[in-house]
């Protein structure tokens, strides 16, 4: 990537290495979950009471057990269970009773699902507890909450321990012998993390990874480019986690892949549009859109108590200064080839503070396919056809930014 200072500069990288590992989490690729028909399967949830007593009880195939915890600022209970398959109606948890606000769940790792239920105010756990099937009766968790105040609340609050279960096989990390430029596609939300959705259920999840599976086989298909992905399948990774992976396997390129959506009340914005990272936002759409997928982990029920602080913070903007400098020039190359595949957004390339561009070493770029809020992106993100030419204009740009600071290489060294 142009020639460099190798003495000076290979201290600064591996004193940025040794650093931030330890405040980074350590990440691996998520593995694809085992078939569905293994899983207990939820038919149905019920919510009973109010504010002075509320009871979820939700259905099953068969019993399971569960861990429950809390999590302050905003209140919420969650539920840890095993990996469940949820045949629910599209809006279930779209609205609460009593003391739940809303409620969502999903895949949150491989061979482990959640429940995250949003409170009106802080509530205690009464009971929570499954029972067999019996009587023709199916197995049944229930939930019962009582009110108690910030005090106690706050005493019940745990540490989320971040552990897959022990029998999950993990993927290997990329070939690091292999000297190919590594290329990291993120697919945005997943699992219990859903994104925005369309008018008729659609969600920015499904759409994101199908596109990035697109992606990274015309990219592979040149043969001259590794590509991983954060995630492969319907599983929450957190924001670090995608972070870490790119960083830990040396990537050259991260592209972070979403679909926005604007509420009504704020018009209709349409086209695709390229983030790079910037603490002060282009625009008050930047820093909103910047500030709601940031909010990825408090949607999963992560703790984000334990985040790390910042660390040699001078060296660490000595390195990104380099590292914006190619994210930019990688978002103008995207744009260029995206405007003959794709409508673009009137100002397509911005920048705001998202958390999953925040490696200090690895030129980075999030790219917002569209608005699944305007009808004619919608279309277009649901087309076959429309996401096979998008992807191929990406890989275009992948190509001519690797070629031209190739070429840039060459020439440095002559």
């Amino acid at each position: 990537m142009g020639s460099k200072p190798m003495a000076v500069r290979a201290a600064l990288w591996a004193f940025l290495g040794v650093l931030l590992a330890g405040a980074a989490i350590a990440a691996e690729q998520p593995t694809a979950a085992p078939a569905s028909d293994s899983f207990p399967v939820a038919t149905d949830i019920r919510l009973g009471g109010d504010e002075a007593q509320t009871r979820l009880v939700m259905d099953l195939s068969r019993k399971i057990d569960l861990r429950v915890f809390t999590l302050a600022d905003p209140y919420r209970v969650v539920l840890d269970i095993p990996q469940v398959t949820f045949q629910l109606p599209p809006k279930t948890g779209d609205g609460g009773r009593g003391l739940i606000k809303a409620f969502r769940f999903g895949l949150v790792m491989p061979g482990g699902s959640r429940m995250v239920f949003d409170l009106v105010k802080p509530a205690r756990v009464d009971k929570a507890f499954v029972i067999d099937a019996a009587d023709g009766a199916p197995a049944r968790l229930v939930l019962d909450l009582v009110p108690t105040d910030r005090d106690t609340f706050q005493h019940t609050v745990v540490v989320e321990e971040k552990a897959a279960p022990a029998d999950v096989p993990r993927q290997p990390q990329a070939d690091t012998a292999d000297p190919r430029p590594l290329v990291v596609l993120d697919p945005g939300h997943g699992g219990i993390d859903t994104g925005t959705k369309g008018p008729n259920g659609e969600c920015e999840k499904d759409i994101v990874l199908d596109f990035a599976k697109r992606l990274r086989a015309r990219i592979e298909a040149s043969g001259k480019y590794r590509v991983l992905m954060t995630r492969t399948d319907d599983t929450f990774v957190p924001l670090a986690d995608r972070v870490q992976i790119a960083r830990s396997a040396s990537a050259a390129l991260f592209v972070s892949i979403h679909a926005d959506s604007l509420p009504h009340k704020e018009g209709d914005a349409q086209g695709a549009t390229v983030y790079t990272l910037s603490e002060t936002a282009s625009d008050p759409q930047a820093a909103q859109l910047a500030e709601q997928e940031n909010r990825s982990d408090v949607i999963a029920g992560v703790d984000l108590t334990q985040e790390p602080a910042d660390v040699a913070g001078i060296l660490i903007d000595l390195a990104q200064r380099e590292t914006k400098t190619f994210s930019v020039q990688f978002a103008r190359k995207l744009v260029g080839e995206m405007k003959d595949a794709t409508r673009l957004h009137k100002d397509p390339i911005k920048s705001a503070g998202f958390r999953v561009l925040r490696a200090p070493d690895v030129p980075s770029v999030l790219v917002e396919l569209g608005y699944v809020s305007n009808k004619q992106d919608l279309q277009s993100l649901l087309s076959d056809a429309w996401r096979d030419h998008t992807a191929d204009s990406i890989a275009s740009a992948v190509d001519g930014y690797f070629s031209s600071h190739t070429a840039g290489a060459r020439a440095g060294a002559n």
